[in-house]
This record gives C-alpha cells, structure tokens and sequence, in this order.
C-alpha cells in the first residue's frame, strides 16, 4: 500500500454491486470463451448494442474451435454494424492459436492471455479475474475516472505517469476474495454513477473517502488535454454497373483498414483534384480500366476512431479495359438483391441503401 495513499474501501464497493449490479448475458457463466467474447465486443461499443449480438455470436459460434474453423466472410456477416472490424479477425486468430495449440483451453493468466491477437492488459486482466479469480486490476476509461475523482488526482489522464498511478492504485485496491466482481463493480459504477458529466454523488458508495466530491472538483477530474484535431478526408467512390444490371465490389486486402470487407472501390480525393477525376484515377489504379462517372448517388459523412470522411458516391460506366483485382484481395459483379450476402463497411452500407432507392 502506497503510504500517501488512502485505503481503497473495497467492501463497500462490492456490497454496492451485490445489490445493484446489472443483469449482463456474460455475467450469467464463466466459461472464458463467452467472457472473452463479450470484452472484445465491449471494446469502445455500448452495452446495449453488444446484447443481441453477443446472442447471436454465441449461438453462430458456441465454442472457440467452431470460431476458429469458420470462415471469415461468416464471421464478419456476424459481426456486422459493430465496427472495428479488426476486432473480428484478431478473434479468429486467437480462437486459433487456442485450438491448434493450447487444446482448446485458454490461458488462465492475465500474462498469458496477452499472448493472443486482440487481447491487451484490459481484456487480459479482465478475462483472467472473472473467468480465474485473479486479482489483476482491469483499468478503462470508466476505473481512470473512479479512481483519479476518488483519490484527487489532477494530472493529465493522457500522460503515462498519470496512467501508471492510476494502475497501482487499482492493482493496490482489488479484493484478492472477489478481484471478477471487484472489476465488474467499478465498471458498472464509472457507467452508472461516476459518469463523465452529472455524476450521481449521493447514490455513491465511495463519495465519503472520494477527494473530488469532497472538494468539488467532479467537472475538473479527470483532466484530459484537448487531444489532435481529427482528419477529414473526402472520398470519391465509383459504383460501375454493367449492361444486365450487376454491381462491381472489391474485398478490401485482410491486413488493411476494414481488411476482409467488401466494398465499393474508391479512395481519398488529392488536393486541387475533382471528385470525378479521383473516382476515374483510383478505379484505374485499383481495377486496371478506365470509367467515366456520370451521375452522382450519394454524400455521406461519416466517422472512425482517428479520421473523418465525406464519401462521394458515382454512378460509372466502362469506357476501355475490364476490371481486375490489382489491389482488392477480390472482386465481384454481382446484382443489387444479392448485396446483402456480403459484408461491408458501415458508410458501405448506407451507400448501397441509397443504390437500392435508385431502383
């Protein structure tokens, strides 16, 4: 125990959960598998939106040998409009390396379990303390928020050293008895009660010993510095139709951004270049032929973790050469009714909604 450091009140923490702890389809077994499965899905994505697909993951995939023999078009079918497609084949890659080397059985350690694709401290220490009741403190955003709000501390949640003192005190605190529940509580109470904005003070287990409610400082910690000014890019995209109807899309190479995805083929705009210039000169560079945009279907704006984009979207006809795939992994024609078969990005998607409309 850190001696400047207040003593973490632990047991309330824990009878607060036991009467108020959220009903979650993964809180409900601790087979590994499910739990692994709901921690990644947890990765930067609601609650309520996990749920069902938790549901139907589980029923598609009821164990890690059937994830690691599916193929990764049936997986990302799964996992679509969940996002952070790399999540998806980081699991198959782990559920593999499971399978084909571990008998099928996961590692039982938060060090261990950092061995697999996908998994980082969180998870790992996640994982571990639910599924093997090992005291290993998971710290995200919700635990930074608790802990910094709870033991005063004003430095800047960004700066390793910060993180570092965050991390110890929650490693410090955990219950060696109940370390799954201990995580799990300070999950649910960073989500439910010490939320960013409006936390609910009165409702807290931990507001009589927590430094920022006694000093009124819950708007002021966690500091944060203003971050990057996130990137937009506008993007020309090229839907070429051919003569009985059929639709060109490309399967995005595995190891880039969305790799594995089908698409529409297109890239980002160059300065001082027009929309239709950039559909013209990505399809050439992408296909190997040569269209010509004639009508424009769609703006769509949408957002990633670190960027930004406007997708243009053009109705294109060939004027010379046949496609082929010079930088897709794949390429297909195939009709508008037969979309929904393959899975694409979520801007992908509303783009095809808007081709749909087209009739």
């Amino acid at each position: 125990m850190n001696p400047q450091r207040q003593e973490f009140p632990s047991e309330e923490l824990l009878e607060w959960y036991d009467m108020h702890k959220r009903d979650l389809p993964w809180r409900r077994s601790s087979d590994p598998y499910a739990i692994w499965v709901s921690e990644i899905m947890l990765q930067q994505t609601r609650v309520d939106t996990v749920i069902p697909y938790f549901y139907r993951f589980l029923e598609r995939f009821p164990t890690v040998c059937s994830l690691a023999e599916a193929p990764l078009d049936d997986l990302f079918k799964i996992w679509e409009g969940l996002g952070y497609y790399r999540r998806a084949v980081n699991m198959k890659k782990a559920a593999q390396t499971v399978c084909d080397e571990l008998e099928g059985r996961f590692p039982t350690s938060s060090h261990q379990l950092q061995e697999l694709s996908g998994i980082g401290p969180y998870t790992s220490a996640a994982i571990a303390s639910i599924a093997f009741q090992e005291p290993a403190a998971a710290v995200d955003g919700n635990v930074i928020r608790v802990m910094t709000r709870y033991y005063g501390i004003e430095s800047d949640i960004r700066k390793t050293k910060t993180q570092k003192e965050v991390r110890d005190a929650a490693g410090e605190a955990i219950s060696n008895e109940r370390p799954g529940a201990f995580n799990q509580a300070l999950m649910d109470l960073g989500s439910g009660i010490c939320t960013p904005s409006s936390p609910e003070c009165g409702a807290c287990p931990l507001s009589v010993g927590c430094a920022a409610f006694q000093q009124v400082k819950t708007d002021t910690i966690p500091y944060k510095s203003p971050g990057k000014k996130v990137p937009h890019h506008e993007i020309g995209v090229g839907v070429i139709q051919d003569h009985s109807g059929a639709l060109l899309i490309a399967k995005r190479p595995l190891n880039g951004l969305l790799g594995g995805l089908w698409e529409f083929p297109g890239g980002k705009k160059e300065p001082g270049e027009t929309l239709e210039a950039c559909v013209i000169r990505e399809l050439q560079e992408e296909l190997g032929c040569v269209v010509e945009p004639f009508q424009k279907i769609a703006v769509i704006d949408h957002a990633y973790s670190h960027f930004k984009i406007t997708m243009h979207a053009y109705l294109c006809r060939l004027k010379t050469g046949e496609p082929q795939a010079l930088q897709p992994d794949e390429i297909r024609w195939v009709n508008p009714d037969e979309l929904d078969h393959f899975s694409f990005p979520k801007a992908n998607k509303m783009l095809i909604r808007a081709i749909l409309e087209l009739g």
